[in-house]
């Protein structure tokens, strides 16, 4: 006779190539971080996520009330901490509405990323809505430069978009960049200044082999071990250390004021997948245990529906998914290479 549990786990919409990546032994808590990708538009190309500005969108994004269905799902499912992404999520039409709609359901932690072009107009009603943490990706402080990485983005606006975060009352107010040899590598004491001096925390990336950071890699990878090198009279000598429950960013505290730190992010020489706790959800609905594979589980039909119960227990078989971090080394394994940043939302 037919075990009713098997057979609908067999009939779920699972994606990937499962039997390639190693599973952990127990699927552990259920997760308790996920990242969102609320649109997989952006106004950016930037050279490490997108071939280029015409390489296509997804079809079949979720709307709002989708996405209500699907927040209210992963907190059943006992998600406390959501970071919104894209694409570049405040190109959402209805980014303020979404931000209150999470916020009004209890979540410990409610952040975003982006790369601040709308930022000036938004700040303060993201504040407003709900919204405690932002984080912005900004890869170097030269117009020219910043142009070309970005494919057309103007610096100004980006700038313009952080004193407006720094005005609403954000804090902390996180920095990304992407360390690329040759190209914004000389940048780094310059950065770290400027973003001290206006009491914002910068994070120095890794560039990672993963979709188009895959072509990358070989030619452009600055190590962490590298930056804080270049970095050491600024910094403590002391080892780096991360947040606990808020990514795998590990801090350094300045020489000059223990209250300022900087963060590394070694996706590439030293992996974190042992202790990540992360789940993602896609534009599209589909819900993924790794950033570095296309394996998941497709949750937007229940999420269009309106049928949050389901969404639960597709949320309990994706994160069954979860690789085993003790062996796979993440954006570093072959799989990285075929994905798409911007459509999982980094």
């Amino acid at each position: 006779m037919n075990d009713p549990a098997v057979e609908k786990r067999r009939s779920l919409p699972m994606l990937g190539a499962r039997a390639l990546v190693p599973k952990r032994a127990s699927a552990g808590p259920p997760p308790r971080s996920v990242r969102v990708s609320v649109t997989d538009r952006c106004d950016f190309a930037c050279t490490y996520c997108r071939p280029s500005r015409n390489d296509g969108y997804a079809d079949g994004r979720l709307m709002t009330p989708a996405w209500k269905t699907m927040f209210e799902a992963l907190r059943r499912a006992g998600v406390r901490r959501v970071r919104l992404t894209g694409g570049e999520p405040l190109v959402h039409p209805e980014i303020v509405a979404i931000v209150a709609h999470l916020s009004s359901l209890g979540f410990e932690d409610l952040a975003l990323t982006t790369n601040a072009s709308q930022l000036a107009r938004l700040a303060r009603p993201l504040r407003d809505a709900g919204l405690h943490r932002v984080n912005v990706s900004i890869d170097t402080l030269d117009p020219v430069r910043f142009r070309e990485v970005t494919r057309g983005g103007d610096l100004d606006a980006v700038l313009a978009g952080i004193d407006a975060a720094i005005e609403a009352g954000f804090s902390p107010i996180k920095l990304n960049t992407v360390v690329l040899r040759g190209v914004n590598d000389d940048e780094l004491e310059r950065i770290l200044l400027w973003a001290w001096e206006r009491g914002l925390l910068p994070r120095f990336l890794e560039v990672m082999p993963i979709a188009e950071g895959a072509k990358l890699v070989a030619e452009h990878l600055v190590t962490a071990a590298e930056m804080r090198r270049a970095l050491a009279a600024h910094l403590l000598a002391e080892e780096a250390v991360t947040d606990p429950g808020l990514g795998p960013a590990k801090y350094v505290r300045a020489r000059h004021d223990p209250g300022l730190r900087v963060g590394f992010i070694t996706g590439t020489s030293d992996t974190f997948c042992e202790t990540c706790d992360r789940l993602r959800v896609s534009s599209t609905g589909v819900l993924r245990p790794c950033l570095a594979t296309d394996d998941g589980v497709d949750a937007g039909a229940p999420a269009r529906a309106g049928d949050a119960e389901t969404i639960v227990e597709h949320i309990g078989l994706a994160w069954s998914m979860k690789p085993d971090g003790t062996v796979w080394k993440g954006c570093t394994e072959e799989t990285a290479a075929g994905v798409s940043m911007r459509a999982i939302g980094g």
